[in-house]
């Protein structure tokens, strides 16, 4: 994995104390709090409050026109279809919109697109199917904000539209008889931070001229699980729906939801927002990705357990189909990456053949998370390649990818997720304009946020029962992650079939344990002794009715790693290894700094990837150079990631090394 800039907060202790002290609260868990900038009374009884607290949904510009027209077409019997999308946020307000005018007694039908053959959002040959059926009314979720063309042709149809969406939208409003979107330049809502299955509850609620409240109880598991899945903020009435969603997933759930439990083999009484984040919200969107997302509608509107288990079978089939596809993609994206050596540049972009598209969004986040890299995960359709792209903060890839827009077909997205469609004549001039645009751009590191500092001494189950009182986690209020500095290792013991790791540590005469999952080994390349840096969670396990604590690793660096040298000399290695035009005099090792790395290797061989965190006196990008021209004389080599030094035959010139004489004739001015 990439190495991170670590982030470590510093909270006001004394502010945290007077605050635990003022709302009667662990003052671990006031620390948590004041450090992410909660620092009233008000606001921390707000954000530990399960009474729900949600905005008045006649805020939203054009909702009482859109409930007045809805009511209107329900009394006379208008044919009502629910226009959705295919990830999880769409099914969600499809079903829930659905349910409630099923409820109503309307004439309602639902479609959702196919991902692959339709795409996002209205298409005129959907609306043709819908006229043919006698559709009147077109009620969105989760789109139709940007459909401007298709709801014109609608209207020439005799189809009136309401539109509900929650992204942002076009200079034009589309011609519809009401337009819900919290995100119009005009509407008056406090808080926009909102999924689309949100948009569809309060039009609900205006519908049936009720409080949100109130009609919180019947949807708050399947609108906790749209939240969750399209990664809002869990801040606001976010946090609300949330917390009162895990409650009816343990009380009373949606039976498509249990049936999904039940596949998963996760017990409600454990749910969290990790678990529908990592248990349910894949396998919805499981459905759309591999198949029809139609079916995870009727999953979640089954009115029977029967008939949802039903359907959760294949559900659950496809999700584990899914997780095997994106596997073999992202090992052959990872194979094309190395091959081409395109984990240099700034951005990754890399193009197959064959891939499904309804994966690529994940193996670019996870490409993303390898490489420390913007990624671009496209795939060959025909003359077209399609993909998605992901992002970190600090490299916007919208304002990226729309400054190549004149190579490219069509684009969409935002700061940290997008979507584009090229050409595969423009793939490689597409590549190569991004990244001329990245290094005109501040470069950007991946990082991660450590809350505070603490003391492995006083480490303990309350402090882990205190961190459960902020929850529920995730974006915008994330599991707290904190810093344990300059603690020795002292024993790795391989766990879980060698497949996760247990570190046996130490600071100031206290030992504790604390688990690495998904590293074998072999991959770990700190060794016994070393003084390091860990950022951790902290859990609970219970095991014979006591509970225990878990300690779990996050990011781990030697202490004495210099982040900012690191980060800056690996951006101009990977710059000069790409071939960007710069000056490259501060990374180019003379003999000495070179024959320093050899005779390191050869007193000890080295983990490669030892080398992104240890000392070498030279810095890592002179380290790295060194590295590849002792490589190409055949000095050293790399045997299952571990660099070990040879004898040489006679003395060597450097300059026979290809990078070491490109390097040369770049700082020198050779041509």
């Amino acid at each position: 994995m990439s190495v991170k800039k670590w982030v470590v907060g510093t909270p006001d202790r004394e502010k945290a104390k007077v605050l635990a002290e003022e709302c009667d609260i662990d003052p671990f868990a006031a620390l948590i709090a004041v450090g992410r900038g909660i620092d009233n009374e008000g606001e921390l009884e707000l954000l530990m409050s399960d009474e729900p607290v949600l905005c008045d949904p006649l805020e939203l510009a054009d909702i009482k026109i859109a409930a007045d027209y809805i009511n209107n077409a329900i009394t006379q019997n208008v044919k009502i279809a629910v226009f959705g999308d295919y990830d999880c946020d769409g099914v969600v307000a499809t079903s829930l919109l659905y349910d409630y005018l099923v409820g109503r007694g309307a004439s309602v039908v639902a479609y959702i697109p196919d991902r692959i053959d339709e795409g996002y959002g209205m298409n005129c040959s959907a609306i043709d199917k819908l006229a043919a059926e006698g559709v009147g009314l077109i009620i969105t979720v989760d789109n139709g904000i940007s459909c401007e063309r298709e709801i014109n042709y609608a209207n020439s149809l005799g189809i009136k539209t309401v539109v509900t969406d929650h992204h942002l939208p076009p200079e034009k409003l589309p011609d519809a008889v009401a337009v819900v979107d919290p995100h119009r330049v005009d509407c008056p809502s406090a808080f926009k931070e909102i999924c689309g299955a949100e948009v569809a509850f309060k039009l609900v609620c205006a519908l049936d001229d009720k409080e949100p409240e109130q009609m919180l109880s019947r949807y708050a598991d399947i609108l906790a699980v749209a939240t969750i899945g399209d990664v809002m903020p869990l801040v606001n009435e976010n946090r609300s729906i949330v917390k009162a969603g895990i409650r009816k997933i343990k009380s009373a759930p949606n039976l498509g939801l249990v049936a999904i439990l039940n596949m998963a083999g996760i017990e409600r009484s454990d749910i969290d927002a990790g678990k529908i984040s990592f248990g349910i919200v894949p396998r919805i969107n499981a459905a759309g990705r591999m198949g029809s997302a139609y079916r995870a509608f009727q999953l979640l509107t089954a009115d029977n357990a029967i008939d949802a288990l039903k359907l959760a079978g294949p559900i659950d089939d496809d999700n584990v189909r899914r997780q095997q596809i994106e596997k073999d993609i992202f090992k052959n994206a990872v194979k094309m990456i190395e091959e081409q050596s395109l984990g240099y540049n700034r951005v990754i972009v890399v193009c197959g053949e064959n891939w499904h598209f309804g994966v690529l969004g994940i193996v670019a986040s996870r490409i993303c998370e390898r490489y420390g890299k913007p990624a671009i995960i496209l795939s060959k359709d025909g003359d077209t390649a399609h993909g998605s792209g992901r992002s970190f903060s600090g490299f916007h890839l919208y304002n990226a990818i729309n400054a190549c827009n004149d190579v490219l077909l069509k684009y969409g997205g935002h700061e940290l997720a997008a979507g584009v469609s090229v050409s595969i004549e423009n793939v490689d001039i597409f590549r190569q304009k991004i990244n001329e645009y990245a290094l005109t751009q501040a470069a950007a590191s991946p990082c991660i946020n450590i809350d505070f500092r603490i003391n492995p001494a006083g480490m303990s189950v309350d402090m882990a029962f205190a961190i459960k009182s902020l929850e529920p986690f995730g974006m915008g209020n994330p599991t707290p992650i904190f810093g344990i500095f300059g603690v020795t290792l002292e024993k790795i013991t391989a766990i879980g079939g060698g497949k996760h790791l247990k570190l046996l540590c130490r600071k100031n005469g206290n030992a504790f344990q604390a688990l690495l999952f998904g590293v074998t080994q072999q991959q770990f390349c700190f060794c016994v002794g070393d003084v390091i840096d860990l950022a951790v969670t902290l859990d609970t396990n219970l095991y014979q009715g006591q509970y225990n604590l878990s300690v779990q690793i996050k990011a781990i660096k030697m202490s004495e790693m210099d982040q900012n040298a690191y980060f800056e000399d690996k951006c101009c290695y990977d710059d000069f290894i790409s071939g960007a035009e710069t000056d490259f005099a501060s990374i180019f090792p003379d003999r000495a700094e070179v024959g320093s790395i050899y005779k390191m290797i050869t007193a000890s061989p080295v983990n490669a990837e030892r080398l992104k965190y240890i000392d070498t006196k030279i810095g890592y990008a002179k380290t790295q150079i060194a590295v590849n021209t002792l490589s190409e004389l055949g000095l050293i080599s790399l045997n299952n990631g571990v660099l070990v030094g040879h004898t040489p035959n006679q003395k060597n010139d450097l300059l026979n090394s290809a990078t070491y004489k490109k390097l040369y004739e770049r700082v020198n001015g050779c041509e």
